[in-house]
């Protein structure tokens, strides 16, 4: 069994870490994951009790934090679109509260830029032009480069599996008419995952495959050690620790008289 890297560190002391699905949730902070203009035309609505809102300018996309507090649940984030405001959803995102904060705001970053390449254009990559939307396999295809494992099954479904077997994306791409989501990921045993995430049937491939590029990034993350899933801790890779800050130090005394003598 591989040793702890983080046994002989302060439980407050921040590291940074691969692999990037088993690192945990990071901070929770709405700022942190949503990239958008809040100071120009983005909406933020946030409560006392750590629901927040953020809502696009046209009034067309959203995205949602509701923790449960108190509950066994962790909360979720949710992302949604509607092609006409108010109305019903066109497709939809959710990710449990524990995904990683960093897959996360590449999702919303993604999300940004499609609404203003929309917004500046005659395209509509949100609601699926034929003309704009990416085929499957570029969401997928980077995961061959990482060393993933690729199954196909006769039920419509393909699945890419982590080389360490702690994460997997099960991609349907025969559609059943159901409510089962066209693509799904999940880090940790797919049978108790530390996270999952889900696209709906509809959802831009581009967003799923800046999901997929965020979780095999190499660029390692920043977590205090107490903060890491203790039961994947031998599994992590341990980069370079943040230092910390150095004390202060109070200012040197003045220098003695030179006429000075020892005393004895």
């Amino acid at each position: 069994m591989p040793p702890d890297p983080q046994k002989n560190l302060d439980p407050a002391q921040r590291v940074k870490i691969l692999p990037r699905h088993l690192a945990g949730p990071g901070p929770a902070d709405p700022r942190t994951a949503w990239p958008f203009p809040f100071d120009e035309d983005w909406t933020l609505h946030q409560s006392e009790n750590g629901v927040a809102f953020a809502v696009s300018p046209c009034l067309r996309l959203w995205t949602h934090l509701h923790p449960e507090p108190g509950t066994s649940g962790p909360g979720t984030w949710t992302i949604a679109a509607n092609s006409v405001p108010f109305g019903p959803r066109t497709w939809q995102i959710t990710f449990n509260a524990t995904t990683p904060v960093e897959l996360l705001h590449g999702v919303h970053a993604e999300l940004l830029d499609l609404y203003l390449e929309d917004l500046h254009s005659d395209r509509d990559y949100l609601f699926g032009d034929a003309d704009t939307t990416p085929a499957a396999y570029e969401a997928y295809a980077p995961l061959f480069a990482q060393g993933w494992g690729h199954s196909v099954r006769t039920d419509g479904t393909q699945t890419f599996t982590c080389w360490d077997g702690l994460a997997g994306i099960r991609h349907r791409y025969a559609s059943t008419g159901s409510d089962v989501p066209e693509w799904m990921a999940w880090g940790g045993y797919l049978s108790e995952p530390l996270w999952q995430a889900r696209f709906s049937t509809g959802t831009p491939t581009a967003l799923v495959a800046a999901f997929t590029a965020s979780l095999i990034s190499t660029e390692p993350v920043d977590r205090a050690v107490t903060d890491i899933p203790s039961q994947f801790r031998r599994q992590l890779y341990l980069t370079t620790p943040v230092p910390k800050p150095a004390p202060s130090r109070p200012p040197a005394g003045p220098p003695p008289s030179p006429g000075a003598g020892r005393i004895r």
